[in-house]
């Protein structure tokens, strides 16, 4: 039996409100945490919306890092002040854990993540959306590579022209896409810039760097654009949520160049950080209603938008946000807009 219950949900440093949360009908006491698991999928398992895990997790003040769930951890329901609790024991896994100098701990990379990170580790550490078209033309480019040829591939040398006064070791060999603007205001909004390749930096001579092509995933060629490496700077850690503003966009794109959206496919948002987007923001998916004729008055008549699925931000540029389809319940295109859950 589904049950509704009022739970207190801290929104901020300074005061608690109530909020509701709905535990999913036939949901287990207990369930025991195993490799492959998402910090989404154990939700999913406990209430109808994973995203207001935040709102029953009970920190266990023993613990090293509770908001981090490893294999072998189990997890509780129980009820606190007659409000519903998950609770934490690590014990079965790795032994009673106590505060004291000795402690041992467990890497944070072994923790389970909030969503499947294969389905969107190409857009965390290669694609990005670049803020300007000035900062695009700014990038160092590639302007030739060893032999005679025009285009190069793995294993090959580049040479690329530009400012390195605070060279990286390694670079993302980027490629301009989709320029985006905002659908209703036509505001730019940025630059999708497709990830060519990745080279190591082996020398700098004023503005001529030499670099040896590490990967790609087409041939580059000159002009390309450099732009250092996010490998090991983009955090993958976030928890799912609901936005702290409200949020009227829309998908705008999809970078995999599909026609039709899915579960576990990636979408372009209107919507980014300045609008109060952070990774792990939990958006509901509306499809726009068609519009038809009026078989009365002849005149055009749009039906009402129809929730259609959920999805989560993974990346928030300053404009727009990757993020990745959690659910659908219909086929999802560009277009479709996303509000709060």
């Amino acid at each position: 039996m589904r049950k509704s219950l009022l739970a207190l949900l801290l929104l901020t440093a300074c005061g608690l409100a109530q909020a509701e949360v709905q535990l999913k009908s036939g949901h287990p006491d207990t369930y025991t945490v195993v490799k492959g698991d998402t910090l989404w999928d154990i939700s999913g398992k406990f209430l109808t919306q994973p995203w207001k895990w935040p709102e029953i997790w009970h920190a266990n003040p023993q613990i090293e890092n509770p908001n981090l769930i490893y294999p072998g951890d189990r997890l509780s329901l129980v009820y606190i002040d007659g409000q519903p609790r998950l609770s934490l024991d690590r014990g079965a896994s790795r032994g009673t854990i106590k505060l004291s100098p000795g402690v041992r701990s467990t890497p944070m990379v072994d923790a389970i993540p909030p969503i499947p990170l294969e389905a969107i580790r190409a857009f965390l550490i290669r694609n990005r959306v670049v803020d300007s078209e000035e900062d695009f033309k700014q990038a160092p480019y590639v302007v030739a590579g060893e032999g005679q040829g025009v285009v190069y591939g793995a294993g090959n040398t580049i040479y690329a022209r530009g400012d390195f006064s605070a060279p990286q070791p390694g670079y993302r060999i980027l490629r301009q896409g989709k320029v985006y603007k905002d659908p209703v205001t036509n505001e730019f909004l940025g630059i999708n810039a497709n990830s060519i390749g990745g080279g190591d930096l082996k020398a700098v001579e004023g503005e001529i760097a030499t670099l040896y092509v590490t990967d790609t995933s087409e041939e580059i060629r000159r002009g390309d654009r450099l732009f250092p490496s996010l490998e090991g700077v983009i955090n993958s850690s976030f928890q799912p949520s609901a936005p702290s503003q409200q949020i009227d966009g829309e998908i705008i794109d999809v970078p995999r160049g599909v026609n039709i959206v899915g579960a576990m496919d990636v979408v372009t948002l209107n919507k980014g950080a300045r609008d109060g987007l952070v990774p792990g923001s939990v958006l509901a998916i509306f499809k726009t209603g068609e519009t038809i004729r009026d078989v009365e008055t002849g005149k055009q008549l749009k039906m009402p938008d129809e929730e259609a699925g959920v999805l989560m931000v993974f990346h928030a540029f300053d404009k727009v946000s990757y993020a990745l389809v959690m659910r659908a319940h219909r086929q999802l295109k560009v277009g479709d807009k996303v509000h709060n859950p």
